[in-house]
């Protein structure tokens, strides 16, 4: 009988991704065969692991500032100091949400240049929504006696945020990021077009060499970070959700 951690799909995910990232050549025979006539069949201009670093890279540092600002718009406008700016940080969230992402990295290109930054912002305004909401949600979503009951203790209203509020929101925020997260994976790939390495980088060398496993492999590998990132978030939720 197999042990618990041989059961998880994250595991199997993950080992196959690993594979990938580090020796794409196993699948070498499929691609020379599919595809004999595009020489090289692997993708060679940059090595996968980098492609993975930078993409990994973009994606954390936008949905970290995505979590940051997202949280943070939340706790302001579930206060009562703050619940008059509740529509307008919705609706520049959904503006953001809705503005599609190439649109944003054309805005954003003279001002900041090629590179990574671009994309950065544009994966930042792209992935704020899922966040703000569930944030809303999760602390308005605090029962009210639990409150009451924190300040009969005695506690300040910064620590019923930060004791009670936030740790009972846990896990309908975490389930927000993990959205975020996921969308910006898949999304990040457009920063190739402005000169991010990313594992865009073979898809758009693939589409404008006509070299389709050069596609291939970057979709698969970025649809494998994508899935893994998921499952990973899904076990974090599962940790945090209070036992019932």
């Amino acid at each position: 009988m197999l042990s618990a951690p041989w059961k998880t799909p994250a595991l199997w995910v993950g080992l196959l991704f690993a594979v990938l990232l580090f020796d794409m050549r196993v699948l070498q025979p499929f691609f020379a065969a599919a595809f004999p006539g595009v020489q090289p069949p692997i993708f060679a201009r940059a090595s996968f692991p980098e492609l993975f670093l930078s993409h990994l890279k973009l994606v954390a540092i936008s949905s970290g500032a995505a979590t940051l600002a997202g949280v943070i718009l939340a706790v302001f406008v579930t206060r009562s100091a703050g619940r008059d700016f509740r529509t307008i940080a919705n609706m520049l969230a959904t503006i953001g949400q809705t503005f599609p992402p190439a649109a944003v990295l054309a805005l954003a290109v003279p001002a900041l240049g090629f590179g990574p930054q671009p994309t950065i912002v544009a994966l930042f305004f792209y992935g704020l929504l899922p966040i703000l909401e569930n944030a809303i949600a999760g602390i308005e979503g605090v029962p009210g006696a639990v409150r009451e009951a924190a300040r009969g203790m005695g506690l300040s209203s910064w620590q019923i945020l930060h004791k009670v509020e936030l740790p009972l929101a846990a896990p309908v925020i975490l389930a927000g990021i993990r959205v975020s997260v996921t969308i910006g994976i898949g999304t990040a790939t457009i920063g190739s077009t402005v000169g991010a390495l990313t594992f865009g980088t073979p898809i758009f060398d693939g589409l404008a060499g006509n070299k389709l496993p050069y596609v291939l492999q970057g979709a698969v590998l970025v649809a494998l970070f994508a899935i893994l990132t998921d499952l990973l978030f899904a076990l974090l939720e599962r940790r945090l959700r209070p036992p019932r």
